[in-house]
């Protein structure tokens, strides 16, 4: 580790020096606690008393090193404050954890994990001209094998149902919410107190490594989720770690957020080394792909606040952390949950950008499903909430997300959003989801949409998959899978995203009959996509001149629980014009010739 680096915030390896590292015939614990009067291990392997460390390097590190002691034991260190007092704290920098409600480090010896991933990490590449389908998942509850809140299954018994379940239904990557280890099951992975560690609710780092491989194999990119932003409050982890605030703002003004978790002082270079360490173990030691970075907002400005001004500090430590991890893993992916107007976000950090590769788009999200909430009379009024979206598109290269934070907490599930009743919301849902993916931009949708489920999202259970014993939601589910296959398999849905010649409004102001019209286009193929939101039968002229047209999807089909039958050759072209009769809340997709 570079010292020099470690304290200026440059460093990325500091997991590489700092934790407890395991050799041929014994361990070497490090620790950085400067405040600190004395320091010592204890663990299962000295019955928990204490082993003194020494202070090495210049004084703010603590080391030692204890012969016959390998991997898989518990351990802490004991820190003495300046008053002589002590806390027994976790090591930041362990890379393995014991299972919650225990609180103690593990030794883990990095290496000893052969990837057979070559063949896709050569071919991998950051590029945006190609389809990005998202499926987010939290690992506890998509499956589990049995009632039990702890019936989890395992990163090693997950991975092939998983992987067979993503290619079938058409996603080409998965995003896991944050698997940082973590003591309250209710904060999903988001109040962190070990980020080097990856959760031992479903097994060994080792089995997470050989998840994230097959993956790769099966040709599917994995996503993990990061905060850089805060971490949780627990006295045996970060906070006030050696007896002062050394991770978090000494200042309660800014030292805890809405949460109610401390808020990381990016200020302090050792804080931002820290992170930026972490996230570059993530994909150097387990191959993941990409980052999606949580609360950006909250990084861009102080407490995520415009009014407060911008976090200069915070705003340097995210340049500083994104091109050093392009510089050392260029194909990697940086995605951006960020709600803020800020400017620049997805631009290069040599251009003065905070060097995301895509933002979440909140504001298509929040749009559009106002729209779909509001009475079919009152989309009338409200028709140009769908068109605002690519007024402002080419600002940033976006992704069009449909997370967990928008089915839960009385928000009800993207299906039961729609407005109407029980039998109204399928078809609308339907029609919903092919508009938003022929939007341009790159999806991302969390588990359980797929299946119209209907009760909020719980982390202590599994998905309602008993919902595909019904018809409507089995046709549902076949639905999105066929969709999803189309956006995959069809470049115009894709190619240029983020040019303007790669969409084309037809028409944008059928207000009355709450219809849109619109291209998207690559360099060799044409797709129309024709929506009506509005609960009565309405028809459409194309006077456009086209050779002819073949129906790639619709959202009224029988076998998607629609009540339209069409056929191979469907006719729409009468005396040299293209008539389309819609179904209410209907949408198709047409290859054009």
């Amino acid at each position: 580790m570079d010292f020099y680096n470690f304290y200026t915030g440059k460093e990325f390896e500091a997991y590489q020096y700092l934790g407890a590292h395991v050799w041929d015939g014994g361990t070497t614990f490090r620790t950085f606690a400067p405040a600190a009067q004395r320091v010592s291990v204890i663990g299962e392997f000295n019955g928990w008393t204490e082993t003194p460390m020494n202070r090495v390097h210049d004084g703010n590190f603590w080391e030692c090193t204890m012969n016959n002691v390998g991997s898989d034991l518990m351990y802490k260190y004991r820190i003495y404050r300046q008053d002589g007092s002590f806390v027994d704290h976790a090591d930041p920098y362990a890379f393995y954890s014991e299972m919650r409600p225990g609180t103690a480090s593990k030794t883990y010896a990095l290496g000893g994990y052969e990837f057979g991933d070559s063949k896709w990490l050569k071919n991998r590449k950051a590029s945006y001209d190609k389809p990005v389908n998202i499926y987010e998942m939290h690992f506890g509850s998509w499956k589990k094998r049995g009632e039990g809140q702890e019936d989890w299954y395992t990163y090693e018994e997950l991975a092939p149902i998983l992987i067979a379940y993503l290619k079938e239904h058409g996603y080409n990557y998965v995003e896991i919410m944050p698997l940082c280890e973590y003591p309250c099951d209710e904060s999903w992975g988001y109040q962190d107190t070990g980020y080097f560690s990856p959760t031992s609710r479903y097994g060994k780092p080792e089995e997470l490594k050989a998840f994230v491989d097959q993956c790769h194999q099966a040709g599917i990119g994995v996503i993990l989720d990061f905060v850089p932003v805060h971490f949780a409050v627990n006295d045996y982890a970060l906070a006030e770690y050696d007896g002062t605030a050394l991770y978090e703002y000494p200042n309660m003004a800014v030292g805890r957020n809405e949460w109610g978790s401390c808020n990381f002082m990016h200020s302090r270079g050792e804080v931002c080394s820290f992170l930026q360490s972490s996230a570059y173990y993530w994909m150097n030691e387990f191959h993941f792909d990409g980052l999606r970075m949580d609360a950006v907002g909250n990084l861009i400005y102080w407490q995520g606040d415009a009014s407060r001004g911008e976090n200069l500090a915070a705003l340097k430590f995210i340049r500083t952390m994104n091109q050093g991890l392009k510089e050392r893993i260029p194909d990697c992916l940086l995605f951006a949950e960020d709600s803020t107007p800020y400017q620049g976000v997805t631009k290069p950090v040599w251009e003065g950008g905070l060097g995301f590769d895509y933002k979440w788009d909140l504001g298509w999200m929040h749009d559009t499903l106002s729209y779909f909430q509001a009475d079919a009379k009152e989309r009338q009024e409200k028709y140009h909430k769908l068109t605002f979206s690519m007024m402002y598109f080419y600002n940033e290269r976006y992704i069009l997300p449909l997370s967990h934070d928008e089915v839960v907490h009385g928000k009800a599930t993207i299906a039961q959003k729609m407005n109407g009743g029980y039998d109204g919301k399928f078809p609308q849902a339907r029609a919903f989801y092919m508009y938003m993916y022929a939007h341009p931009g790159a999806k991302l949708n969390f588990m359980g949409n797929e299946l119209a489920q209907l009760k909020e999202w719980c982390e202590k259970d599994e998905l309602d998959w008993i919902l595909l014993k019904f018809p409507v939601h089995e046709a549902f589910h076949k639905f999105m899978a066929d969709l999803n296959q189309c956006y995959l398999k069809n470049s115009a849905f894709s190619q240029r995203d983020f040019s303007q010649d790669g969409f084309s409004w037809v028409d944008c102001h059928q207000e009355q009959k709450c219809m849109y019209l619109f291209e998207r286009i690559s360099g060799d193929q044409k797709i129309l996509a024709v929506f009506n939101f509005s609960d009565e039968i309405q028809e459409y002229t194309l006077e456009k001149d086209y050779d002819g047209y073949e129906l790639l999807l619709a959202s009224d089909m029988v076998k998607y629980g629609g009540k339209k039958r069409y056929t191979k050759k469907e006719k729409v072209i009468t005396g040299g014009k293209a008539v389309f009769k819609m179904g209410p809340f209907s949408a198709r997709y047409y290859l054009v010739k």
